[in-house]
């Protein structure tokens, strides 16, 4: 199916999954993440792979895979959505469990598979977050893991760090609604210790792509 819904944004986002798609028209402004291995065209432009921005009134041509995310914006005062959201979403410790999402005021939504693409939102309440650093991805042992997230609503950062210790930090990139964040991976599929932080509240969208020979792990198994 060319164009696919996804629910798990229900009732804040609209979310759709889009493959094989010579031409899509794209009117209220849309949050398009480019998930295939060849460039989307804009106009003149391109969007790169593992990019994303926010369209209105244009048509993209040649959209071999994406996620198009609506609705993120209209909500009125980001407060308010972020309540709604808090009283919908378990906090990501009670979905898995890790001790260092323990007391941390980190929300997630359930969690959908298209084929190899595995797609949860998360909602960070507290300024600064502490979600804590991790590299590791365990269930998914097969090398080659990939994964990428994409600012939905408020401002973060994506923290990259030489050590499990944020004085360690070495890159970080500012995440705006409509951002994703370059892979972080190297060609062996290994990752720095890395972390989500907060400017605002915020809700971001996290990204998994399983490579080939991987099995598609039981809802809950994830990583953010």
């Amino acid at each position: 199916m060319p164009i696919e819904t996804i629910n798990i944004g229900e009732p804040f986002f609209g979310l759709r999954h889009v493959s094989d798609e010579a031409r899509l028209e794209i009117e209220d402004r849309t949050i398009v993440v480019n998930l295939g291995d060849n460039d989307i065209g804009i106009e003149t432009q391109k969007l790169a792979p593992l990019q994303s921005a926010i369209f209105a009134n244009v048509t993209l041509t040649d959209v071999s895979r994406a996620v198009l995310i609506g609705r993120f914006e209209g909500h009125g005062a980001d407060a308010a959505l972020c309540a709604a959201v808090r009283d919908q979403w378990p906090t990501a410790f009670e979905v898995r469990g890790e001790e260092r999402l323990r007391g941390v005021e980190h929300y997630m939504s359930p969690k959908a598979y298209v084929g190899n693409l595995g797609l949860s939102l998360y909602h960070s309440a507290s300024v600064p977050l502490n979600v804590g650093l991790h590299r590791d991805h365990p269930f998914c042992p097969v090398p080659g893991f990939r994964e990428v997230h994409t600012q939905i609503v408020g401002f973060g950062k994506m923290q990259q760090c030489r050590r499990r210790d944020p004085a360690t930090l070495y890159l970080e990139e500012p995440m705006a609604p409509g951002m994703t964040h370059r892979p972080m991976y190297d060609a062996e599929g290994n990752y720095p210790w890395h972390q989500y932080e907060t400017t605002t509240p915020s809700i971001f969208m996290a990204i998994e792509l399983l490579p080939e020979g991987a099995e598609v792990p039981a809802i809950g198994g994830r990583d953010d």
